[in-house]
């Protein structure tokens, strides 16, 4: 299979930095008390104003974080280095935690900007250099906060895909959690279990005209993360039962993208990327010679095929697809 390489960490890195000093276009998530409020992202969020939105801003920031540890040499190393330190500092983090604490910011970017901002924590905490994730430790542990608060009373999960999807979040979160809050470890796996334990012969009706994310593949993944292996192999067969004959047949066929300059539309090269990320992650679950898994592996090829040649060229992609491809070739956990 593709894995990254130094030359694709390289042109990675070089889209995420034209994107995270990017101010405009932007998109603001934000709940307007008075004419006060109308300010500008770089007042709003002094950390994470560009690359469109919040949260794109935040996984930007992910990515070349990840990009420098696995490829410290890289030509851009010198220039995420000095963007980080400028960046990532105490006084800004306080202001993004002002925002943050606002009463109208209750529902801000959840949950799929806290869990991103989760794994920025958790990329930064591999560092040598612990300085930046030190300067953001208070908003880690703010959204930690806010999983905590927000998991109990959710009563039933968003199988959507795009923002909402809560299997992603929990994905993602609980791999922040594993290393930094085993209580929000216990709550995240109560909760899978809860909410998607008992689902069976799951008929994948997807994608929709929006999905960056496959609603049937991120909660397996999701599973995959919270069972024990031999309970989550039973899970996967009760959920996709036919897998062996490549059904259904929608999961291994790469979504078409008619406008990459529309962004909705162009949300489906980022289903492509997710979906090669769950498929490579689910096919190490499965035996060597199960037709399962030679199924999962073709479409991890077919699905990058897809999409990896669509990461840059029009904004409305650019500023966040680098991203999944990096999943797409790595998983989360590299």
């Amino acid at each position: 299979m593709r894995t990254l390489t130094q030359e694709l960490a390289s042109r990675f890195a070089r889209i995420a930095l034209g994107h995270v000093r990017r101010e405009y276009p932007h998109k603001l998530d934000n709940v307007l008390d008075g004419d006060g409020d109308v300010l500008p992202p770089r007042v709003l969020h002094p950390i994470f104003h560009g690359s469109f939105d919040w949260h794109s801003c935040v996984h930007g920031y992910w990515l070349l974080m990840r990009v420098l540890r696995r490829y410290p040499e890289v030509p851009e190393a010198r220039a995420i280095r000095a963007f980080v330190a400028e960046m990532l500092t105490p006084a800004r983090a306080a202001g993004e935690l002002a925002y943050l604490e606002r009463p109208s910011s209750t529902g801000f970017e959840r949950p799929y900007g806290w869990a991103w901002l989760l794994a920025l924590h958790s990329e930064l905490d591999r560092h040598a250099d612990r300085g930046p994730a030190s300067a953001i430790d208070p908003l880690a542990r703010a959204y930690a906060a806010r999983f905590h608060a927000w998991l109990p009373k959710q009563s039933y999960p968003i199988r959507v895909g795009t923002h909402y999807n809560s299997a992603f979040a929990l994905t993602l979160a609980r791999s922040w959690a594993v290393t930094h809050d085993d209580a929000l470890v216990a709550l995240i796996d109560r909760r899978a279990r809860d909410w998607f334990g008992r689902d069976r012969d799951c008929q994948a009706w997807e994608p929709g005209g929006d999905d960056f994310l496959s609603s049937a593949l991120m909660e397996a993944e999701c599973m995959r993360t919270v069972l024990p292996r031999a309970e989550f192999r039973a899970w996967l067969a009760a959920f996709l039962p036919r897998l062996a004959a490549g059904e259904p047949v929608t999961l291994f066929t790469p979504a078409v993208v008619s406008d990459r300059s529309d962004g909705k539309i162009a949300h489906l090269d980022g289903l492509n990327l997710s979906r090669a990320w769950c498929w490579r992650t689910l096919a190490e679950t499965l035996d060597e010679a199960a037709p399962e898994r030679a199924h999962a592996l073709r479409a991890v090829e077919t699905h990058l095929d897809a999409a990896t040649g669509h990461v840059a060229g029009e904004y409305a992609g650019e500023h966040w697809l680098a991203t999944f491809a990096l999943l797409a070739l790595e998983g989360l956990e590299s």
